[in-house]
């Protein structure tokens, strides 16, 4: 398990509300797009990260984490395990808090890294699956 539970309750209440979506675009039937409605819900910021750079639930997207012009607390990456430990590489250059590689996105070596570089992360679970689950 990548992720225990005081790691996930402290990614969801006390790294920040400011949530970059690494693969969130205006696509409603992706899994992206519902869980970032969620996050919404539950008081978080959603910045959309696509290379299409949409506007995604009313905010502003942007291309890249390197693109996103104010801090971001937690980076959701909704990409290809094979992608994965790029964009976490990403996070940590970006200055993130916290990474939340979705189910099914798998890469230990990135976790591993992530970890190393002081950073909280989760892998293979779903914000929103979990959010809901807290007291």
């Amino acid at each position: 398990m990548y992720g225990d539970a005081e790691t996930v309750r402290r990614i969801l209440t006390g790294t920040g509300d400011t949530w970059a979506v690494v693969g969130l675009s205006s696509n409603t039937s992706r899994a992206a797009y519902g869980v970032a409605a969620v996050l919404q819900r539950f008081g978080k910021r959603v910045v959309p990260v696509h290379p299409k750079a949409e506007t995604v639930h009313g905010e502003q997207g942007y291309a890249s984490l390197a693109d996103i012009p104010f801090p971001v607390d937690v980076v959701d990456v909704f990409v290809n395990s094979d992608l994965a430990g790029g964009v976490a590489d990403e996070a940590v250059a970006a200055g993130a808090k916290a990474v939340w590689f979705q189910l099914g996105v798998i890469d230990e070596v990135a976790y591993d890294r992530t970890r190393a570089a002081g950073l909280d992360m989760v892998m293979d679970r779903c914000p929103a699956i979990e959010i809901p689950r807290l007291p």
